[in-house]
């Protein structure tokens, strides 16, 4: 795994700024090239990001590499790209996603969490996200990804405040029994996170 590592440290993008330009691209271009060819670029792009924020059990990550790379990603607006376009994704896709997005909302400058105050000022995001339980092929992603939201206190706050936590109550009698338990237990740790908020 390693040396597939290191060979593809050469043949990817190396720099921060070509790492995120090239996952952007790719991105943007499921929208305006043939889906299969535009999805297996992202799939190339997300492998390979993966790979440099979160290692291979052999090579551990920069550490500084993976704060630029995680400036990167907010400052050109990936945040939004990879969760706008999650219902269009693949298994595997969304497999490297919940990986890199639990890493990069961990990322911190000074006393900054990067991607949560990008979220902070994108609160559209998570609405999107909490209606994503609708579609049953992402609705478990966007499940782990709006927990390790509630992580962080503002986010938290807003999905518990906003009118699409409202949805919740739907969400936990839905027939499939799996996504059901899910959303209820994002439903509790909303609860958990912030318990002296008022429904």
């Amino acid at each position: 795994m390693s040396f597939f590592f290191r060979m593809a440290s050469r043949l990817r993008p190396s720099t921060p700024e070509e790492v995120v330009r090239s996952i952007k691209d790719s991105f943007l271009a499921l929208h305006t090239r043939t889906h299969a060819k535009a999805l297996e670029e992202v799939e190339k792009n997300m492998s390979s990001l993966r790979l440099l924020i979160f290692g291979d059990g052999e090579v551990e990550p920069n550490e500084e590499q993976v704060l630029q790379i995680t400036l990167e990603i907010c400052k050109e607006d990936v945040i939004s790209l990879i969760v706008q376009d999650l219902p269009s994704l693949g298994w595997g896709v969304r497999k490297d996603l919940a990986i890199c997005w639990c890493i990069l909302l961990r990322q911190k400058v000074d006393e900054t969490y990067c991607c949560v105050q990008y979220l902070e000022n994108h609160l559209e995001l998570l609405d999107f996200l909490v209606g994503c339980y609708k579609n049953l092929d992402i609705a478990l992603n966007c499940g782990n990804m709006l927990r390790e939201c509630i992580k962080y206190p503002t986010l938290a706050k807003y999905i518990l405040e906003s009118g699409s936590f409202e949805l919740f109550f739907e969400y936990v009698e839905l027939p499939n029994f799996d996504i059901a338990s899910d959303a209820l237990n994002t439903f509790k740790c909303c609860r958990i996170c912030l318990p002296s908020t008022k429904l």
